[in-house]
C-alpha cells in the first residue's frame, strides 16, 4: 500500500549552478544542501525524527550520517528531534540544521508521536540520537518502502551485527528475542528483531497504524498495529553501535511495559485461549468421573470430579473476561475464537440471561432431586458425591452466565 512521493527530488527541483549542457540531474547536491530547514519552500521527501533527552554526545554524528545518507539518495529530507534535554542537545541539534521541538508531554512514545504530526515528508525515518543507529544505513531501508515491496522497512541487529559493548547479553540473547516471539505469535509480525529502533514507513502506513501509546511500549504498538492491519513488514541487517552517554532505558520495567501491553492487546492469548483449555480438561475430568469410566485400569472419583469442576469453572469465567476485554477495550488484536465469537456476536442480553438461567434451574433441579432422594431414603443413601460436584458447576455456571450477559449488554448499548 505503499504510495509514491510526492515530494520534489533534486532531479525535479530548479537547480542554481546549472550551466550551458550541464543539466539538474548531473548535479549531486551534498548533504548540507539537501537537508532543509523548517521555513524551506520545498517539501522535503524524507524526514528522520529523533527523540532526544540530553543526547549532546551524538546527535551531532547522527544528523552528519543523516545528510551522508540524503546525499546519496539525492533526496530533500528534514531532520526533525523532539527534544526534552536539560543539556546542550537541542542548540548542537540546531547548529548542525535539525528542527528542533520541544513536546508539551512526557514519554518516549509521546516523543514520536508529536513529531510524527509536524514532519512533512512522504516517508517518515525514525531511530534513536545516541549513535546506536547509523544512519548512513537509511537508504536500504528507505528504498524497500519506496519500491512497494514494504509499508514498513526495519533495521534487524538481531540478524546484522551487533559490535561489542552495544548490547546487553541479557537483551541479546534473552529480552528482545523473547519479546519478537511474543509479537510474532500474538500478532504475525513476522520479524526477527521487533524492538529494533530503526525504522523507514510511509506516511499512509502510519495513519494506518494509529498508534497512541506515549511510554517505549510505542515501539511494541507499532508492530502489534502493523500486524494486525496486515501492514507489510520488511527487514534488512544492520550495524548496532556502543552507545554516546547514559542510557535512558530501564531493562526489567521497561520490558515489563512491552510485555504488559502484548497481552492486554490479545484477550485472545490472555483470557480466552487459556479459558478454553481448561475448560475441556475440566470437562473432561467430570465426565470420567461421573460416569465411572476406566482408563488404563485407572479409576477417576471425586478428587477428579472436584479437580474438573474447578477447572470448568476457572475456564469459563476466563473466556467470559476475553469476551467482555474484546468488546469494551478496543484492543489491539481482539480475541476471534469461537467461543468469544459466538457470544459477543450471538448472545444478546436476553437470549445469554436465558441461557444461563436454563443451566442454573437444571443445576438447581439436579441438586434437588439428589437432597430429594437423600431426604426419603431416610438420610441414609448418601447421593454420588461427584454427582454433587456436577449440579454445583451447573448451577454456579449458569449464574456467571446470567450475569455474564447483563455486563456485556452494560457495553453494548443498542
Amino acid at each position: 500500500m505503499s504510495t509514491k512521493p510526492q515530494s520534489e527530488s533534486p532531479v525535479d527541483a530548479p537547480q542554481q549552478g546549472a550551466t550551458n549542457g550541464q543539466s539538474a540531474s548531473d548535479i549531486r547536491l551534498s548533504g548540507d544542501e539537501l537537508l532543509l530547514s523548517a521555513d524551506s519552500d520545498i517539501t522535503p521527501t524524507l524526514s528522520v525524527v529523533m527523540p532526544t533527552l540530553n543526547e549532546e554526545g551524538g546527535i551531532a554524528q547522527c544528523i552528519e550520517w543523516v545528510k551522508a545518507a540524503l546525499e546519496e539518495l539525492q533526496l530533500y529530507g528534514e531532520v526533525v528531534v523532539a527534544d526534552s534535554s536539560t543539556d546542550r542537545t537541542p542548540e548542537i541539534a540546531a547548529e548542525n540544521g535539525a528542527i528542533v521541538i520541544e513536546p508539551d508531554g512526557k514519554g518516549y512514545g509521546y516523543a514520536y508521536l508529536y513529531a510524527f504530526e509536524r514532519v512533512r515528508g512522504d516517508y517518515i525515518a525514525m531511530g534513536d540520537a545516541d549513535c546506536t543507529y547509523d544512519f548512513e544505513e537509511l537508504p536500504k531501508l528507505l528504498n524497500l518502502v519506496r519500491s512497494g515491496e514494504a509499508d514498513m522497512a526495519m533495521g534487524s541487529r538481531l540478524e546484522g551485527e551487533i559490535l561489542p559493548g552495544s548490547m546487553p547479553p541479557l537483551h541479546e540473547h534473552v529480552g528482545n528475542p523473547l519479546l519478537t516471539k511474543f509479537l510474532n505469535v500474538f500478532y504475525g509480525a513476522g520479524v526477527s528483531d521487533a524492538h529494533s529502533g530503526m525504522r523507514v514507513f510511509s506516511r499512509e502506513a502510519w495513519e494506518t497504524m494509529e498508534c497512541s501509546s506515549t511510554g517505549m511500549e510505542f515501539a511494541s504498538e507499532m508492530i502489534m498495529e502493523a500486524g494486525a492491519k496486515d501492514l507489510e513488514i520488511a527487514e534488512k541487517p544492520i550495524t548496532y553501535h556502543p552507545r554516546e552517554g547514559e542510557a535512558n532505558l530501564e531493562s526489567f520495567p521497561d520490558g515489563w511495559r512491552h510485555v504488559r501491553f502484548m497481552l492486554v492487546n490479545a484477550p485472545g492469548y490472555l483470557f480466552s485461549a487459556p479459558g478454553f483449555g481448561l475448560s475441556v480438561v475440566g470437562v473432561l475430568a467430570l465426565v470420567l468421573a461421573w460416569s465411572g469410566l476406566e482408563i488404563g485400569g485407572a479409576q477417576f472419583g471425586i478428587h477428579t470430579g472436584i479437580g474438573g469442576g474447578l477447572l470448568t469453572l476457572a475456564g469459563f469465567q476466563l473466556m467470559l473476561f476475553g469476551a467482555f476485554a474484546t468488546v469494551s477495550s478496543d484492543p489491539v488484536r481482539g480475541a476471534s475464537d469461537p467461543f468469544t465469537t459466538w457470544f459477543t456476536k450471538r448472545i444478546s442480553l436476553e437470549r445469554g440471561a436465558t441461557i444461563g438461567s436454563v443451566v442454573f434451574l437444571a443445576g438447581l433441579a439436579y441438586g434437588g432431586f439428589l437432597a430429594f432422594t437423600w431426604v426419603t431414603s431416610g438420610f441414609s443413601a448418601l447421593p454420588i458425591a461427584v454427582a454433587d460436584v456436577v449440579a454445583t458447576v451447573a448451577v454456579v455456571g449458569g449464574l456467571q452466565m446470567v450475569f455474564g450477559s447483563f455486563l456485556l449488554g452494560s457495553v453494548i448499548r443498542e
